[in-house]
């Protein structure tokens, strides 16, 4: 159960997170469109597990390498966005949100 804390700072990174990952669409996944679909912040607010949604899905685990490597540039953006609400700037931690990928299976296995 998240404390209500955790769920602000959740939000809030996940706003900010989005906005740098729009900004740098271009170099992290060129011709990719991607999306922060949640922030699950530890109680201690020192790590957070960020979901991106990437479309198309084709080569998502490559696209996913790319922002991991890119991780303490955005980091960096985001204590710079964040730095007057938070004492400490979270570890970021990208993982793949699969679930579009898993309605359009259950869609496509209703239609046969």
């Amino acid at each position: 159960m998240d404390s209500t804390r955790q769920k602000k700072v959740a939000r809030l990174i996940q706003k900010e997170l989005a906005e740098i990952i729009l900004h740098h669409t271009g170099e992290l996944a060129p011709g990719r469109m991607i999306s922060v679909t949640g922030v699950r912040v530890s109680p201690d607010l020192s790590f957070a597990k960020t979901y991106v949604s990437i479309f198309p899905s084709e080569k998502s685990a490559e696209v996913l390498t790319n922002i991991r490597g890119h991780v303490p540039r955005i980091r960096f953006e985001l204590g710079q966005k964040i730095r007057n609400q938070l004492r400490i700037i979270p570890e970021i931690a990208f993982f793949i949100d699969d679930s579009n990928d898993y309605i359009d299976n259950i869609s496509n296995l209703l239609k046969e």
